[in-house]
Parts: C-alpha cells; structure tokens; sequence
C-alpha cells in the first residue's frame, strides 16, 4: 500500500472518529501531534505542556497525543499527513511552506533579517505574522501560533570563521530555496536531507556540517561528529503550530475555546525556555570539549553579512519583495 493510501485510510478512519465522538463527547477527541525533534528541546517541551494544558481546559474532552523524534512521520511526509487528516497537529519549521507553494514564509530563513528576538517577536507576535498564517487557509491548513527555536550556529570538520572557509564544504540544508541560495552565497554545496538522518550523515562524511540552534545540535549529539562550529547567529529557526483547518473548524465552540487557552499559555512557555535552553545547550558543548566554537569578531560579522546580502535581493521573486518589506519594516520598528 502507498504511502499515501496509507494516508488516505488513516485520514477517513481519523473522521469517522471525530464524527462519533462530537455529537455526546462520549469518548475524547484525539488529537495526534506530531514533531520530528527530540522531547527535550524547546518545541518537544512546548508540545508537552500543550498536552497538559488542553486536557485540563477541556475538562478531558480532548486527548493529546504526542509523537516527537519522527515517531509518525519524516519531514517530508507531515504536512501531507495534516492535510489529509492523518494527523491534527503539527509544529513544522516555518520553511516547511515553500514547497507547499506558500514561499513567503521563506522569508524566516534570510541571513541576518532579525537582530535579535525583540525584532522577531514583533513580527510573529503581530498584523505581519497573522497576515502569513491566512495564506496557509485555502491549503486546508490553519495556523495558530509561532514557536521560536532560535538562531542557528554553523558547524563543520574544519574552521570556518570566515565566508571563504565554506568553500566546497557539503552543507545539509532543510528543504528552502532561501537556505540553498545561502549555502551557495557562501560558496559550498547544499545537500537537502531529513533532519533525522543528519546525525549519521555527519558521522559517515556524507555532509561535512550543517546548521542549527544549538538545542537541535546539542539534543541530537552532533556536537559529537563535528569538530568545528561558529556561534554566527546568522539564521533564524522558529516553528509554526498548525492544525487540519477542517478538524479545528469541526470542534465544538466551547472545545476550541479550550484548545487556544492551552496554546497561549503554551506558546509563552516554549518561547521563554527557547533562548536559555539554547544558552544552556551551547555552553554543555563548549564543555563536553569535541567541538571548538569560534565567536565571530565585529570584523567577521560584517564580512559574513557583507558575504550573505545579495540573498535577500535573489530571493525577493520567490518570497515576495512586499513580503520582505513587510517584515523589515516591523522588525525594525521594534
């Protein structure tokens, strides 16, 4: 059977479901939500207390069903499974949507966009953020809130403190036409793979290095197969929290009511730990001593942003040039 008759079978079972248990809220609604990171990183944490939190507000209508570490599905496969009802919830990283065809939300991955997380915050905390999420609706896809993993750190076996270092390195990249043109801005060869398989990848030499928040590289042990790192900065990674538009309309008012109190206070939860569980992270590998990390000088910075500059105007046909204006303006007016 195929994958996505698979799909199709778990999909019409998942609505039967839902149809028996709405008319006396005799048995829970399930809600199945699926993650590919590991428990332990900020997104596996929020996606816990989400669980506590929904079932205490609905008085157990509701039962939430965590699956991290791609326990149901890969990266490629999660958004087709929400779509088709295999699944309810996901928290997919915010480039998951390009090939999709909503490529505005690549404007997430541009080098350098955000200067930090206040300018971050008054992007996805405001008008600009919603207005991305309304453009998920007709793809059957509702968007409820923004997770922030963190900035990203490079890494690889050999230094890299410069942009001139990347040359030729094989770089794994999440799917994003944005990650690709920042790999070959800098001159390497952007190899496109699950983040599941990366850990090996690394181990094997099949990818030279990577880039992540340090809670992803430190929780899947990367640090353990890469010599080198620098804490760039360079990049942003944040989650968007989806649900099956059809599913989420489908609930009863009171049920729903329930669910967003559960996410707001869960949204505040995973973005407060974000920042320290990726300062706790890179300071655990700096001590286990198998990696180097290099801190860029302000000279390095400005060459690497120097280096990284012409993605924003290439990428400005795919994402969007008012996307990208739109974001600019907000993140600076912080």
């Amino acid at each position: 059977m195929t994958f996505r008759r698979n799909l199709a079978v778990l999909a019409g079972s998942a609505a039967l479901a839902l149809a028996a248990a709405l008319p006396a809220l005799a048995q829970p609604i399930v809600i199945k939500f699926s993650h590919v990171v590991a428990p332990d990183t900020p997104k596996g944490k929020g996606a816990a207390k989400f669980e506590e939190l929904a079932e205490r507000y609905t008085d157990g209508a509701v039962d939430v069903e965590v699956y991290p570490n791609s326990q149901l599905y890969k990266d490629k496969e999660e958004l087709e499974a929400l779509q088709l009802g295999a699944v309810q919830m996901l928290a997919p990283s915010l480039a998951k949507f390009g090939p999709l065809g909503v490529q505005d939300f690549e404007v997430f991955d541009l080098p350098y966009i955000f200067k930090g997380y206040d300018a971050l915050h008054t992007v996805t905390r405001g008008e600009v953020g919603r207005m991305l999420f309304s453009k998920l609706e007709d793809k059957g896809i509702k968007g409820l809130a923004y997770w922030d993993n963190g900035f990203k750190v490079m890494s690889a076996n050999s230094p890299i403190a410069t942009p001139d270092d990347f040359l030729g390195l094989k770089m794994r990249i999440q799917s994003s036409k944005v990650l690709e043109a920042q790999m070959n801005a800098l001159g390497a060869v952007p190899q496109v793979m699950a983040f599941s398989e990366v850990y090996q990848a690394l181990q094997t030499g099949v990818v030279d290095g990577t880039e992540n928040p340090p809670s992803n590289m430190f929780t899947q042990k990367m640090h353990e197969v890469q010599k080198h790192a620098t804490v760039s900065n360079h990049g942003y990674l944040g989650y968007a929290v989806i649900v099956n538009k059809q599913f989420w309309d489908g609930l009863p008012e009171d049920v729903r009511a329930g669910l967003e109190k559960a996410l707001d206070e869960a949204t505040d939860y995973a973005n407060s730990i974000a920042k320290e569980e990726n300062d706790a992270a890179l300071q655990a590998m700096k001590d286990a001593g198998t990696t180097e990390f290099h801190e860029l000088s302000p000279e390095e910075l400005a060459a690497w942003e120097e280096a990284l500059a012409p993605v924003h105007e290439d990428m400005a046909g795919r994402i969007g040039a008012e996307t990208i204006a739109a974001v600019k303006a907000a993140a600076a007016g912080h």
